[in-house]
């Protein structure tokens, strides 16, 4: 039996960006990462000031409140955080799929773990110079691996031209994984509205870049949540 750290727990709503964009979507979210991105909007899951609000959770636990808010009808169950992949979720995952939900995994890829093969989508989604991270893609390649037959894609996030240059490096260690790009959301403050046109505008650079370079293994979405809910719904 685990005992997690659960930051919160959501939903149903719709997945906000990435692979499952649009997804009727639980969402599971851990409380604490081995990271500390620069623009990280969800702090709250991250930062050990927080760790009050983390509730210790068993297996059960989780899994009751899951199929509570969903009303028992299987749909995905995204797992994120934080980073999700510094705790065991093995026994929560059994449980759904005993069910029949579907489960989703987002990762920067720093930590690699048994369950990911027990996944229908694991998104690794390694974090760009503008982060302030490094990665480490001899543990990225471990996680890549411990997904054995699993789906799984790239998603990264891009802030600026040094960013989108690092993601077409990132991308060609990969060929053939899917990749999404996703322009970054510089605004993170919850308390702080939105700028929706600056938003667009930079959707609108970025498909611009991938067009220009004829980049077209890359999908280019949008952080859906941020344009409908703004910087307080991070799903």
């Amino acid at each position: 039996m685990s005992n997690l750290r659960i930051a919160e727990i959501f939903g149903p709503t719709v997945q906000g960006e990435g692979a499952l964009i649009g997804e009727p979507t639980v969402f599971i979210r851990t409380g604490g990462c081995d990271y500390r991105c620069s623009w990280c909007d969800s702090m709250h899951a991250v930062d050990s000031e927080y760790r009050h609000t983390w509730l210790p959770m068993t297996d059960e636990a989780v899994w009751s409140e899951v199929r509570d808010l969903s009303g028992g009808v299987p749909l995905t169950v995204s797992i994120s955080g934080g980073n999700p992949a510094i705790q065991d979720f093995t026994g929560v995952i059994a449980l759904g799929k005993a069910e029949g939900y579907r489960f989703a995994c987002e990762t920067q890829g720093s930590v690699a773990r048994p369950w990911f093969a027990d996944l229908s989508m694991l998104v690794l989604s390694p974090k760009p110079p503008s982060s302030g991270e490094t990665v480490d893609w001899d543990m990225f390649a471990e996680c890549v691996a411990a997904a054995k037959d699993a789906p799984r894609c790239m998603k990264i996030v891009i802030f600026d031209d040094t960013d989108y240059a690092w993601a077409k490096d990132a991308a060609a260690r990969y060929p053939d994984m899917q990749l999404y790009l996703q322009p970054g959301n510089p605004m993170v403050d919850p308390d702080r509205p939105v700028d929706l046109e600056q938003t667009t505008e930079r959707l609108e650079w970025l498909i611009d870049k991938v067009t220009a370079d004829r980049f077209f293994r890359a999908r280019v979405l949008p952080q859906l949540h941020v344009m409908v809910w703004g910087n307080k719904r991070g799903v």
